[in-house]
């Protein structure tokens, strides 16, 4: 008898202590979270940049710009090459990220209205949750379903004009590209980091392989400009410093300690900032119908995190 109440108190007290790390783990993983959606945040500023600070015409250079120089500097600062099967990881991973995402967005981008564009980008969350069964073998709650679809009616309502015109290429791409970066997240999550290998060094290895794929392709394309103005060499440094090692850095820690589905839904900060910068920066307005949209991407982030899952480190 005294066994069995001794056991009843042990698990008494077993099943309090989840309950009281509850709110310190919750607050960890919200910090990571606050500092992942840095990533997509700074993203929104691109399109203000490029159209500020850059050379028109050029957005397969801009991308190979903030690939393939950012890459290099994270291989030099933390000195670390892959090892047996992390050079075909890095290489694909490189490829989902930066290789062939950054073409497919820009020709998106360029064929779309900004608007239309971002709306196809907001179906992340709910292409994270279809890659997350085959590949995680994690179904999606029905709270995960519901804040991706209020999170693509919130965008819809945020940047989409009644005039904005549909081209079949350009939505081909954009979803592609949007699939492609959902596949990305799911596999790093499936993959994790090498034991040893700095979050920075990995990120190094992405940047390089999609860049090293990039740069031939600007180059052939494209071209460079006769010459660069101090406006477009501190546009290209915002964008592979800031908009690119770092955010990115930000972005591979959030996959990496917290939920796949929790992070892809933090990308939806992309068109919030970059709305948000149209207005501030641009001279742009906002009606009544894009603050409701926006009160409605908020609400579909914050429905989306699940912070008790997050990986404590």
């Amino acid at each position: 008898m005294s066994v069995s109440v001794s056991s009843r108190s042990a698990q008494r007290e077993g099943s309090a202590a989840p309950r009281s790390l509850v709110e310190p783990a919750a607050t960890s993983a919200a910090g990571i979270a606050a500092l992942a959606a840095i990533g997509p945040a700074t993203w929104g500023t691109t399109y203000v940049t490029t159209t500020e600070l850059l050379p028109p015409d050029r957005p397969l250079l801009a991308a190979a710009l903030r690939a393939l120089p950012a890459g290099l500097i994270l291989l030099a600062l933390t000195r670390r090459l892959p090892r047996g099967d992390w050079w075909w990881k890095a290489a694909v991973l490189g490829l989902l990220n930066f290789g062939a995402f950054f073409p497919l967005l820009f020709f998106g981008a360029y064929h779309l209205p900004g608007g239309v564009a971002s709306t196809i980008s907001a179906v992340m969350p709910l292409l994270v949750a279809g890659f997350g069964i085959g590949v995680l073998k994690v179904r999606p709650t029905r709270r995960t379903l519901l804040a991706g679809l209020v999170g693509v009616v919130g965008v819809a309502l945020l940047v989409l004009r009644g005039s904005a015109a549909v081209d079949a290429t350009g939505i081909a791409a954009m979803l592609t590209a949007t699939t492609l970066m959902a596949l990305a997240v799911v596999l790093s999550k499936r993959w994790g980091r090498p034991e040893g290998v700095s979050l920075l060094a990995l990120t190094g290895w992405q940047l390089t392989a999609g860049g090293l794929v990039l740069a031939p392709i600007a180059l052939t394309a494209e071209g460079l400009p006769d010459h660069f103005t101090g406006a477009n060499v501190a546009g290209y440094a915002y964008l592979g410093i800031i908009g690119t090692a770092l955010a990115y850095a930000l972005w591979f820690r959030g996959i990496e300690r917290l939920p796949a589905s929790s992070v892809s839904f933090l990308g939806l900060t992309n068109p919030v900032v970059a709305t948000l910068a149209g207005l501030l920066l641009l001279g742009q307005t906002l009606t009544l119908w894009q603050l409701g949209g926006l009160v409605l991407v908020m609400a579909s982030v914050l429905l989306g995190q699940n912070l008790r899952r997050a990986r404590r480190t």
